[in-house]
């Protein structure tokens, strides 16, 4: 999981906004993402802040789509939260023909973006920063906002409400993914956690005890999480089989943060890898 332990590693190996922008990592992400822009023809997309009511107050958040109704997807961020990338990310997939919707995790103490990327994060000291926001995210407040934010999307034109809800997450998010699915069975049908942290604890109310049987999930682990929780990926085995959930867990030969562009572990190969994956998974299950 994403915490102090790894601030050592990602601090060696980190890279500046500037050095991300020189070596093309977030040029190359926005040259496959459709351009937002009236009159480009079928990759147009549409898309904005919006706010996102909850029982807890109100979410600001991230919403892209192409022009015709879509399948929605919601898009849990990392610790850094949502910020540029994930808007990139976002768009990338709406380009794919989905309604995204990216979350801000921290909304009950502050809007987005707290972060302006992972550098950033790391330069402001983020671990100890988004401590007190992570601890008001309990798993109860999170299966509150993931039913909020499908009564929301629900209510929008732009998704097509004869399709299934996907949910995707990365770090901590991964963890929200499937909190979100319990907490809407009957419209989520897709959860995928990419390094997700704390998906098995010794909890009662941890991830791995409440998969949906009606719900297709992807675990794509790090390694070095894979390292220090061996038996977590046969706990996820056992608990999608005890359901009866279908369930595609690998261990890729990546780090803990992997798949976002403007981590400094980014593997640009394995995070297309599972770029791929999440398309297959959607594909079939919402």
């Amino acid at each position: 999981m994403c915490d102090e332990t790894d601030a050592g590693e990602f601090a060696r190996r980190g890279m500046s906004r500037r050095e991300f922008a020189a070596n093309g990592t977030l040029a190359g992400l926005a040259a496959c993402t459709p351009v937002d822009r009236v009159g480009v023809g079928a990759s147009t997309l549409t898309e904005g802040m919006v706010q996102v009511p909850t029982s807890d107050g109100t979410m600001d958040a991230f919403f892209v789509h192409p022009a015709k109704p879509a399948p929605a997807v919601i898009l849990w961020p990392d610790i850094a939260g949502l910020r540029d990338v994930k808007k990139a990310m976002a768009r990338r997939l709406a380009g794919e023909g989905y309604a995204v919707l990216v979350a801000n995790p921290y909304y009950r103490d502050v809007p987005a973006p707290q972060f302006a990327d992972f550098a950033d994060f790391m330069k402001s000291n983020g671990f100890q920063k988004v401590t007190p926001w992570r601890n008001r995210a309990t798993p109860q407040a999170i299966m509150r906002d993931g039913k909020a934010m499908v009564t929301w999307l629900d209510g929008q034109r732009a998704v097509d409400r004869g399709r299934g809800i996907g949910n995707q997450g990365y770090c901590m998010g991964g963890s929200y993914t499937v909190y979100t699915a319990a907490s809407a069975p009957e419209r989520v049908k897709a959860a995928a956690s990419f390094h997700g942290g704390g998906l098995v604890t010794d909890k009662a109310d941890s991830p791995h005890r409440v998969l949906q049987k009606g719900t297709s999930y992807l675990f794509a682990i790090g390694q070095n999480d894979d390292a220090k929780q061996p038996e977590a990926k046969d706990e996820l085995r056992k608990a999608a089989d005890t359901v009866g959930a279908p369930a595609e867990i690998e261990v890729y030969p990546a780090d803990h943060g992997w798949c976002v562009p403007d981590s400094p572990v980014y593997d640009a190969a394995q995070a297309e890898r599972a770029w791929g994956r999440l398309l297959e998974l959607y594909a079939g299950a919402i």
